[in-house]
């Protein structure tokens, strides 16, 4: 933390500050539109598809959940991050991202109810909810979008 006396010095502070944070960014975390399976299929209309159910498959909200039980935690994991990388917009938001990411695999990896149906488990030979290949898994990513 800065300790400072004196007009000019508080207000030089200041404007430092703002300079180093006046370029603002996006973080994205999810299934980019590039994320495909091996047929095609988009990875984010699956994901869709399992977060909120078919006419054949109940919801299993597990990007809901996730942002429910975790983002509160983000903006204070920022404002630290910010702090410890000087300020550097780009580095936090990655960062950020990158504890992001991984919450929302493990709300993948995390047999997210309700359980398979019978049919599904003997299909895929283990009753794993949400994990069939592993494309949907190792496709969550993010992009930081600076402005």
């Amino acid at each position: 933390m800065a300790v400072l006396s004196g007009g000019q010095n508080v207000e030089r502070y200041f404007r430092d500050l703002a300079q180093k944070v006046r370029r603002g960014g996006t973080l994205e975390v999810g299934f980019m539109s590039s994320a495909t399976y091996p047929d095609g299929t988009s990875v984010a209309l699956v994901a869709a598809l399992n977060e909120f159910g078919t006419s054949r498959a109940p919801p299993r909200p597990f990007f809901r959940n996730m942002i429910s039980q975790k983002s509160s935690g983000w903006g204070p994991a920022a404002g630290k991050l910010l702090v410890a990388n000087n300020y550097d917009v780009r580095t936090t938001l990655a960062l950020v991202g990158e504890g992001i990411k991984g919450q929302l695999q493990q709300s993948i990896a995390s047999n997210t109810p309700p359980p398979n149906a019978p049919s599904t488990i003997a299909r895929k030979r283990h009753s794993r909810t949400l994990i069939d290949t592993g494309q949907m898994l190792n496709s969550v990513t993010y992009r930081v979008v600076m402005r």
